[in-house]
């Protein structure tokens, strides 16, 4: 009997590589930043779906209610995911 490899879960969405798909569970930022994320449509129970990631790790890049929104990594580990 093969075993299947299991996919890393991500936890926070700067932990997901291309490729990943997971629902946002919840944010950890505050103020402006957490405002800024929500306009973006950082909605908790959204499906967001990771596309790249920058070659030095910062930029990142997911599609969010079908659109493309780039983040930095330090935002990007403020969004707390839940793997669908």
């Amino acid at each position: 009997m093969r075993r299947r490899k299991r996919r890393k879960q991500c936890r926070m969405l700067g932990d997901c590589r291309p490729g990943q798909q997971a629902k946002i569970r919840c944010h950890h930022a505050e103020g402006a930043i957490r405002q800024r994320l929500l306009d973006l449509g950082f909605v908790p129970g959204t499906r967001i779906d990771m596309i790249r990631n920058a070659p030095l790790g910062d930029p990142i890049q997911c599609k969010v209610s079908g659109y493309n929104v780039t983040l930095r990594r330090s935002e990007a580990e403020l969004i707390e995911l839940e793997n669908e």
